[in-house]
């Protein structure tokens, strides 16, 4: 029973633009220029752009990983391999070139190296969901590999075939998801209305609570006034979106105190990693910066109960780095403020 490779393909997620490489203002022209020639499926024009901003910007990740789109649309497979394991080399805390790199080994039959660099992909942004999706669809092929194989060794085997035929339903072209199409731009949020992270405040002073006087004995106990659906649902949604700022303002400061206090304790960073370890490399990636910028733009909070889903546009600056990335957060109430128990980016 053979596989059909390109119907794992059409399953794996490629980036085709800069999902987490957002441009400087500075230089946002030079890329809306090559992303306009990638929608119109022009890639040898997008490369001759490309390299000559390469020229005057060899260090530029965001035109170093457009370059390697174009090489991969342009049918150069290898080269594109090379432009985005160099980029990994230069800049392994970027995840999006891991993915890139996994769907182009895919595309050459090596499952191996492709489960490799998902694996580094989500070990670098363990809430990538894009790499945790390819992941999954690598695995299934190695499973295919695996059972027929196995199919080889002992034919009479009746547990394999139901096997491999629940992996080639899966992977029905009908029903398998589609990458988006060499000119598909990821959504960028420049025309959004940001949503400012506050600047540093002083530490405010406790102020102690009122202490309440005891009612006369003969009063009548007058019931609290509950607030409206409607009105608890909206404060509700604004304590969660404080919350959120409070998160970005924590990270922008380097204030891994409230950071770090901004997530649950039911929060688990995913993959195979501890909490504990996530927390160290949290410090260590945070506090290794000079400065951080961190931006959010088109914030939607949605509450039900004590369970909030904020989503939003993030920009990410840190250094000579520029990351953008839509990114969902789901938050809990545990009766006194709000916490982080899911983070997730590409959704």
């Amino acid at each position: 029973m053979k596989y059909d490779r390109s119907v794992l393909l059409k399953a794996l997620r490629l980036l085709t633009l800069v999902g987490a490489c957002t441009a400087l203002p500075s230089h946002a022209d030079d890329y809306t220029d090559v992303s306009t020639l990638l929608r119109a499926n022009k890639f040898p024009e997008a490369m001759t752009k490309v390299e000559g901003l390469l020229a005057t910007k060899p260090a530029d990740p965001q035109l170093r990983f457009l370059k390697g789109v174009i090489q991969r649309n342009l049918g150069k497979p290898s080269e594109a391999i090379a432009t985005f394991t160099k980029l990994t080399e230069d800049h392994p805390e970027l995840p999006e070139p891991y993915n890139n790199l996994a769907v182009l080994y895919a595309g050459q039959g090596d499952f191996d190296k492709a489960r490799v660099a998902l694996e580094m992909a989500i070990r670098t942004n363990p809430s990538y969901a894009t790499a945790h999706e390819n992941i999954g669809d690598v695995y299934a092929r190695l499973a295919s590999q695996a059972y027929n194989k196995a199919l080889q060794l002992d034919n009479s085997n009746p547990a394999v075939p139901p096997k491999l035929a629940l992996i080639r339903e899966l992977f029905k072209p009908n029903l398998a998801t589609t990458s988006p199409t060499p000119g598909t731009a990821a959504t960028t949020a420049a025309a959004a209305k940001p949503v400012p992270v506050p600047a540093p405040a002083s530490k405010p002073v406790a102020t102690p609570a009122p202490v309440a006087e005891p009612a006369p004995a003969v009063a009548a106990a007058v019931p609290a006034v509950k607030p409206a659906p409607a009105q608890a649902d909206d404060a509700a949604a604004k304590g969660a979106e404080a919350a959120v700022l409070a998160w970005a303002k924590a990270w922008a400061n380097k204030d891994m105190a409230n950071y770090l206090a901004a997530y649950g304790p039911e929060f688990s960073p995913g993959g195979q990693q501890s909490r504990s370890a996530w927390e160290q490399d949290r410090r260590d990636r945070i506090m290794g910066k000079s400065r951080i910028s961190v931006t959010l733009t088109d914030l939607s909070v949605q509450v039900t109960g004590d369970v909030a889903t904020a989503k939003f546009h993030q920009s990410y600056k840190a250094d000579a780095l520029s990351i953008a990335s839509r990114k969902t957060l789901t938050l809990r109430n545990n009766g006194k403020r709000w916490l982080i128990t899911r983070e997730s980016v590409g959704n």
